[in-house]
């Protein structure tokens, strides 16, 4: 029988320890998930990370036709659904330079009306190809530019008839005979209405970068230019005669013509208000000021202080080109009354229906 030795001393510690060491590894391991446990339960829930998603960007290409021949002039690519048809028009620029993008008249079909610059190309898509036909609209001038063109005018034309220049009266004449009153009140009346337009247009009237035919503004500088003449030529006249009912005539129409002229400014301040405060959701409402009270009976207040304006002016004148200019002035802004009366009746029809578009019961 062998006989079992007795391990030395230091192998008899090695031992121990290696026995010691197997033994607390499970008490470790339970420390340190109970450690763990405590962190996660101190630091929350556990959040997944989010996911990403990888938004699909679909382009557009938009044919562009000729409206005539139907043949294709170019193609505009590359346009993020977020485009505008103003961002067509200058893309269509750089391929054809000879059109700029307000000379470019674009339309979803043939016979259609003309697309706006602010229409988004993503609600006209039926597909990722867009067709629109192209038509040139001609040479454009701005909204800015067209009225301070067709204001100035008259309000120089006037003056040159006031002071009497000798190439259009006699000059003998013109110094023998005295003028009346109303002549002076006329001219001031006259050029303080064009003064009010021009004012307005810069500093009241907002236009959203829009443009009209260049045809359109030689049309109306030839009708406030000629009409601007004629009647300044008769009531400067050296022979004008002064109105039949004398001073309480001139006075009373004089006052009718700057009350009115308060009126018309007063509500295109007021619609310039709503327009500029975003607030298109309901008709404009009259105020404290008692201009704005005209709302209540009509939609299109500034048409009826216009026209009122300009009778007035032919009462305190009593002159027959002065007649013609205020009768065509009525047929012109009950027209367009009309037509801003029916717009409105679509976007506030309780509101606008008991009301007349420029004159109470007439119109």
């Amino acid at each position: 029988m062998h006989r079992r030795q007795k391990p030395s001393a230091p192998e008899h510690k090695r031992d121990l320890a290696a026995r010691g060491g197997a033994l607390s590894m499970p008490h470790n391991d339970t420390r340190s998930f109970f450690n763990f446990s405590q962190l996660v339960l101190s630091a929350g829930h556990l959040k997944s990370p989010p996911v990403i998603k990888h938004s699909k960007i679909t382009y557009f290409e938009v044919e562009i036709l000729d409206m005539q021949s139907k043949k294709q002039i170019c193609i505009v690519d590359k346009l993020p659904p977020s485009s505008t048809l103003l961002d067509v028009k200058h893309k269509f620029h750089k391929a054809c330079p000879q059109w700029y993008p307000s000379r470019v008249g674009l339309q979803l079909e043939r016979n259609g009306p003309y697309l706006k610059d602010s229409i988004n190309i993503q609600s006209l898509a039926v597909s990722s190809i867009i067709t629109l036909y192209f038509t040139d609209l001609g040479q454009q001038v701005g909204w800015t530019t067209f009225f301070l063109t067709e204001y100035t005018g008259p309000l120089l034309i006037y003056l040159l008839f006031y002071i009497r220049l000798s190439t259009i009266y006699d000059q003998v004449e013109s110094t023998k005979s005295l003028r009346h009153p109303v002549v002076h009140l006329a001219c001031f009346c006259h050029c303080s209405h064009y003064i009010r337009r021009l004012l307005e247009t810069l500093f009241v009237h907002k236009f959203s970068g829009g443009h009209t035919p260049l045809k359109n503004m030689i049309k109306g500088c030839a009708f406030y230019w000629g009409f601007t003449s004629w009647i300044a030529y008769y009531i400067n006249h050296p022979q004008y005669t002064p109105p039949s009912f004398g001073h309480r005539q001139v006075f009373f129409s004089a006052l009718a013509f700057l009350m009115c002229e308060a009126g018309n400014h007063f509500i295109n301040v007021a619609l310039a208000h709503q327009t500029n405060s975003g607030n298109k959701a309901c008709f404009p409402s009259p105020t404290y000021n008692p201009f704005t009270w005209l709302f209540l009976l009509v939609s299109c207040p500034n048409y009826t202080y216009e026209v009122g304006s300009w009778i007035s002016f032919t009462v305190m004148t009593q002159t027959l080109p002065a007649g013609i200019f205020a009768f065509l002035m009525v047929i012109q802004m009950s027209l367009w009354a009309q037509k801003k009366h029916k717009m409105y009746l679509k976007r506030f029809c309780p509101e606008v229906g008991r009301k007349a578009a420029m004159i109470p019961i007439i119109f």
